[in-house]
C-alpha cells in the first residue's frame, strides 16, 4: 500500500482542508524532503483571500505554499550532491533550461517555468514531503536552521531587488513597506554596506521591527506624509534608490516623488488589481529609472553564505509560528493582523525543534 501524507488544500475560497495524499515519487534526479517549515507568502494571502492574483483566479482546488525548508528523506537514483539527512532549502521555480532566457541564466523569466502555488501550478508545499529536482535543493550549513532555510525564499527575493537596481555602498534608500519582504530588502542592502536606509509603513509594530533590524529612519504613513517626510530627510532632494515592497496603488503613485533627480525606483510588490497609476511627466522629467523584480535567479547559494557568516539575521522576521494543524489561523492572522504579524511561517513537522 503506498504511503500517504497530510496535505492542506484550498477547496474553497479561504478554507483549507486536509487530506490525505500519495507522498510523491522519487524520480531520478530529484530528492524527497520531509518539510519541517514553509512560510505564507503575500501571494498565498492573496489566493487565499480573493481566490485571484490580478487577473489569474483559482478555479480548482489548490495546495498554497512556496516558502519550504525540510530535510532529505531519500535520494533518487542519479542524485550524488545531497543524501538522507541533509537538511535544505528548497528553489521552488523549476524551470525549463531550453527556453533563451533560461539559457541566458534568467531562469526567474522562463515561460515555461513550473513554480509550487503559482498559477495555473497548483500543487504547492502546504503538505508533509515534496519530490524536488536536487539541483535547486540546497545544503544547510551547521548552523543555519530549516526555518531560515524556509525564509531563504523571501531573502532571495529581497537581494534580488537589490541586485536589480544596482544599489551602491554610501547611497541612501527608502523601502516603502515594512512586511517580510520590505525588510529582507532593508537587510540585503545592509549587507552590501548601505545604511542609510528609510523605512514607510502603517504598521507600527513593523516599524518597530524595522528599527531593531537596523534602519536608519521609520516614517508612519498614518501619522506623517511619507513624501514630506523622505524630503526633509534627504535635504529636500530624495533617496538616491526607492523600493516599493507594500504593492500599494497609492505608494506606487508616491514613490516617484521620493526618488532623487536620475535615481532608481524598483517596484517589487503586486498590487491587488495588477494596475497602479504613476507619475509619468515627473519620471520623465526627473530622469528616474523604473527597475522590476520578478522573483530571483543565482541567489541561493549568495543568500545561505550571508546567514551563514551572520551578516543577515534571517530568523528575526519570523514573528509567529504556527503548528500545521493551525494553518487556518496562521493564515487569517497573516492576512488580518498586519498591526502584530510580520512573518508567518507554518511549521509541518511537529517534532522538529
Amino acid at each position: 500500500m503506498q504511503k500517504t501524507m497530510k496535505t492542506a488544500v484550498m477547496n474553497t475560497i479561504s478554507k483549507f482542508d486536509f487530506e490525505e495524499k500519495p507522498i510523491p515519487e522519487v524520480k531520478d534526479h530529484e530528492v524527497l524532503v520531509r518539510l519541517d517549515y514553509v512560510g505564507i507568502c503575500g501571494s498565498d494571502a492573496h489566493l487565499f483571500e480573493n481566490g485571484a492574483i490580478g487577473d489569474k483566479k483559482v478555479t480548482e482546488p489548490i495546495v498554497l505554499g512556496h516558502e519550504p525548508g525540510g530535510v532529505v528523506e531519500d535520494v533518487g537514483k542519479y542524485v550524488d550532491n545531497l543524501k538522507i539527512g541533509d537538511r535544505v532549502a528548497i528553489e521552488p521555480g523549476i524551470p525549463c533550461y531550453h527556453c533563451e532566457f533560461c539559457k541566458q541564466g534568467k531562469y526567474n523569466l522562463c515561460p515555461n517555468v513550473y513554480f509550487y502555488a503559482s498559477l495555473p501550478v497548483v500543487e504547492g508545499c502546504f503538505a508533509e514531503f515534496i519530490s524536488h529536482p536536487a539541483n535547486l535543493c540546497y545544503k544547510l550549513p551547521d548552523n543555519v536552521s530549516t526555518l531560515e532555510g524556509a525564509l531563504m525564499e523571501p531573502l532571495a527575493v529581497g537581494m534580488h531587488a537589490v541586485l536589480q537596481s544596482d544599489a551602491k555602498i554610501g547611497t541612501s534608500a527608502v523601502i516603502i513597506g515594512a512586511g517580510a519582504i520590505g525588510l529582507v530588502t532593508m537587510l540585503s542592502l545592509k549587507s552590501i554596506g548601505i545604511n542609510d536606509i528609510t523605512i514607510i509603513d502603517l504598521a507600527s509594530n513593523r516599524l518597530d521591527k524595522a528599527l531593531e533590524l537596523g534602519a536608519a529612519n521609520v516614517i508612519n504613513a498614518a501619522e506623517q506624509h511619507p513624501i514630506q517626510r523622505v524630503l526633509e530627510l534627504t535635504n529636500g532632494i530624495g533617496a538616491d534608490y526607492v523600493f516599493e515592497t507594500a504593492g500599494s496603488e497609492i505608494a506606487i503613485q508616491q514613490a516617484s516623488k521620493m526618488t532623487k533627480r536620475g535615481g532608481t525606483l524598483t517596484l517589487v510588490g503586486y498590487t491587488s488589481s495588477g494596475e497602479a497609476k504613476m507619475h509619468v511627466n515627473w519620471i520623465i522629467d526627473n530622469e528616474i529609472t523604473i527597475k522590476t523584480v520578478f522573483r530571483y535567479r543565482n541567489i541561493y547559494p549568495k543568500v545561505i553564505d550571508a546567514v551563514s557568516k551572520g551578516i543577515i539575521p534571517l530568523k528575526s522576521i519570523a514573528s509567529h509560528i504556527y503548528d500545521f494543524k493551525d494553518i487556518q489561523i496562521g493564515m487569517e492572522h497573516a492576512i488580518n493582523r498586519k498591526d502584530e504579524v510580520t512573518k508567518c511561517v507554518i511549521k509541518i513537522n511537529e517534532t522538529t525543534e
